[in-house]
């Protein structure tokens, strides 16, 4: 099943469950799917969703960092309930291991010497990931990795 359908059904469910906070986050990813929809003038595919998803994952994180500094606990756990439900729709995350075997072949294959070649590592790690690794994670590794 397509990933918007997907969506859209688990919106249709959470509407008649009453289920006002899935309903409000979900309402939110499906407006920025039909925006996505419309400036590209054609239907998105699957990855293309999830790149949406990925954004709003990041605002969530930066908006709970935030929220947690203020000393502002009810509405960091609203973030947190939002985020849950977003992540539930990405695929899953690779571990620490993963990434360090993905990021090695990387090194190899462009022959990275140091922190000079950062920039080819990312691009070749990230592109095999395919969202299923945090950017920020990646690059700590990547940069922990060539600096050995």
């Amino acid at each position: 099943m397509p990933l918007s359908e997907k969506i859209a059904d688990d919106y249709k469910n959470a509407l008649k469950s009453g289920d006002k906070n899935k309903v409000s986050i979900l309402r939110m990813i499906k407006a920025a799917v039909k925006n996505k929809e419309i400036e590209k003038g054609a239907s998105l595919n699957d990855d293309e969703i999830n790149a949406i998803l990925r954004s709003f994952v990041k605002k969530a994180h930066e908006a709970i960092e935030q929220f947690s500094k203020a000393g502002r606990t009810e509405l960091e756990e609203k973030e947190k309930a939002e985020l849950a439900v977003v992540q539930g729709y990405l695929p899953k995350q690779l571990g620490d291991d993963e990434i360090k075997a993905m990021i090695k072949d990387a090194v190899a294959e462009t022959g990275a010497a140091g922190t000079k070649d950062m920039g080819k590592v990312m691009k070749a790690v990230m592109a095999k990931a395919k969202g299923q690794a945090d950017g920020k994670l990646v690059n700590a590794l990547v940069k922990e990795m060539l600096e050995a």
